[in-house]
């Protein structure tokens, strides 16, 4: 599947339901092999719950867009975040890099089925959530953290403009993984 079938959208209320099965489907692909399936079920049900989810389509300092496949199966999604960078470990890496940390946007979460990867969906979710946080709340520079050891997703970042100027500790099911913190200045 391409991005070119799917219609990229901003999340409804609606969508919470599925938006979470799409949310506990995906997450665990980006997870290094060292996570813990405890780890990984104790993340999802903490920080992808549906109450969770529907916050974040509630916010307005939150952009949520889904990718959306004929016939209604969201295949994608992705999170971006404007306000104070909440991660002490991350502000740090941005403001070495010369980015004022407060406010700034985050590409929070951006996940795709397996079976719909390599055609474009993850760019056209970025791409979409990036606009749709400008478009609320201007113009600047975005971050993201992704996992130290996920070069697949390290390399899809670069391809997008994002450079890494940090580290972080990141925590899944209250275990530390090592993330890198990545910026995109443009």
């Amino acid at each position: 599947m391409s991005a070119l079938t799917h219609a990229v959208r901003e999340a409804t209320v609606d969508d919470v339901p599925a938006l979470a099965e799409l949310a506990a489907t995906t997450f665990p692909l980006a997870c290094p092999p060292t996570t813990t399936a405890e780890a990984i079920a104790d993340h999802i049900a903490s920080a992808l719950s549906p109450d969770v989810l529907a916050g974040w389509v509630a916010d307005p300092w939150k952009a949520v867009m889904v990718a959306e496949a004929p016939g209604g199966l969201l295949d994608g999604y992705a999170l971006a975040v404007f306000g104070p960078c909440a991660d002490a470990e991350a502000a740090i890496a941005l403001a070495t890099a010369g980015i004022v940390p407060d406010p700034v946007h985050e590409l929070s979460k951006i996940y795709v089925r397996a079976e719909a990867q390599g055609g474009g969906l993850a760019g056209a979710l970025m791409e979409a959530a990036v606009a749709a946080s400008r478009e609320a709340h201007g113009a600047g520079p975005f971050w993201l953290g992704t996992n130290a050891d996920n070069a697949r997703a390290q390399a899809f970042y670069r391809r997008h403009g994002f450079a890494t100027v940090g580290a972080r500790t990141y925590l899944v099911g209250g275990r530390p993984e090592s993330d890198v913190v990545m910026l995109r200045t443009e």
